[in-house]
């Protein structure tokens, strides 16, 4: 017994420089019980992500470092990732490089950081910056190399660049990526388009920069980014039924708590969600919605996925109404909802209400 609490005590004895360094006394690190255990659960946490880091870190590169890229940049820092980030705005680079990014000043100088096969992820807006950037990249880039487009690129596009990177044996997916800022920087949803073996290339890490279960590969070029868009599209039907359940709760005769009654609806309700989550938490942020601005942004991906459905006979009431209710939203002095409102006059006697009336009265 006694030689067994003395080999105890020699193993505590050589950690204790760790020990002072984390602030706990050589005293207490030896003899304190309580102490022993933070000292000794600590020692196992740092033996873990040591062993974690040296399987399965990578070193790759982030065009764009933006909310997305950025965030996804820092969630794989913490996991023990190496990344080499570039972005337009040289500010943003050094703010990350703070987290532990290593910052690149131009596109050739992230390639050139990279070891083979290199792994380039892209979260830069769709269309020309996109188109540019790959226009640059593939010069650069290798045979076996893999580009990963991370945005919202029409799938058409990606199936277009991938036949560019393709003619010089460079790979390229297209990988739709869900979950939000928040995702991003705590783990994201994946959806990968392209070929199986590039996939393979960079699967261990988008499962490591995904949720559990959130990184998929869903078949071959621009099925990543189609998926994605779809996406969208339910997300936009979504979005705009819960809008409309705001809006007949707010006109509604009862003083109702709106935070109170989402965080509500979130625990075990049919429609419990993400998103009813997030409408709760902005209701608790912004209770005078009158001080906010009706314009909201639109980034045209769903347009594209309502084209294609409606060039294949495919109705989609719900998302094509959603769609077209954004772009109502945008602008308060709707000429035609004047004209809507002007013609119903003519035909019918309905009245029309002046700007700054209560058209709820009378």
């Amino acid at each position: 017994m006694g030689g067994g609490d003395g080999e105890g005590h020699r193993r505590l004895t050589l950690r204790v420089p760790a020990a002072r360094h984390r602030g706990i006394s050589h005293y207490k690190a030896l003899v304190d019980p309580a102490h022993r255990e933070r000292f000794a659960a600590s020692r196992v946490r740092t033996f873990r992500r040591e062993r974690r880091t040296k399987e399965i870190s990578v070193r790759f590169g982030v065009i764009g470092l933006g909310h997305m890229g950025g965030n996804l940049a820092r969630l794989a820092i913490d996991k023990g990732h190496e990344v080499v980030g570039f972005n337009q705005d040289e500010d943003v680079t050094r703010s990350l490089a703070d987290d532990g990014l290593e910052p690149a000043t131009t596109i050739e100088a992230l390639v050139e950081a990279l070891p083979r096969p290199r792994r380039v992820f892209l979260y830069v807006p769709h269309g020309d910056p996109t188109e540019e950037v790959c226009n640059q990249l593939q010069p650069l880039l290798e045979s076996g190399d893999v580009v990963v487009d991370g945005g919202n690129s029409h799938w058409e596009d990606s199936e277009r660049r991938h036949g560019f990177f393709a003619e010089s044996s460079i790979h390229f997916l297209d990988v739709g990526t869900s979950g939000g800022v928040s995702g991003a920087r705590q783990g994201a949803c994946f959806m990968a388009g392209g070929e199986r073996d590039a996939y393979d290339l960079v699967e261990p890490l988008l499962r490591d920069l995904a949720v559990d279960g959130g990184a998929y590969y869903v078949g071959p070029s621009g099925s990543g980014h189609f998926s994605k868009l779809v996406h969208n599209a339910i997300e936009f039907g979504m979005v705009q039924a819960i809008a409309e359940g705001v809006e007949m709760l707010r006109r509604s005769d009862y003083e109702l708590d709106l935070p109170g009654l989402f965080d509500n609806w979130n625990h075990g309700s049919v429609i419990r969600g993400w998103l009813v989550e997030l409408m709760g938490k902005g209701l608790q942020e912004h209770p005078d919605l009158t001080e906010l601005s009706t314009y909201v942004e639109d980034t045209a991906e769903v347009k594209w996925v309502l084209n294609w459905a409606n060039d294949h006979d495919i109705p989609t009431p719900v998302t094509t109404i959603s769609q077209v209710t954004l772009m109502q939203y945008r602008d308060l002095h709707w000429p035609m909802a004047k004209a809507v409102a002007i013609l119903r006059n003519q035909y019918g006697g309905h009245p029309i209400h002046k700007e700054g009336e209560d058209a709820g009265a009378g």
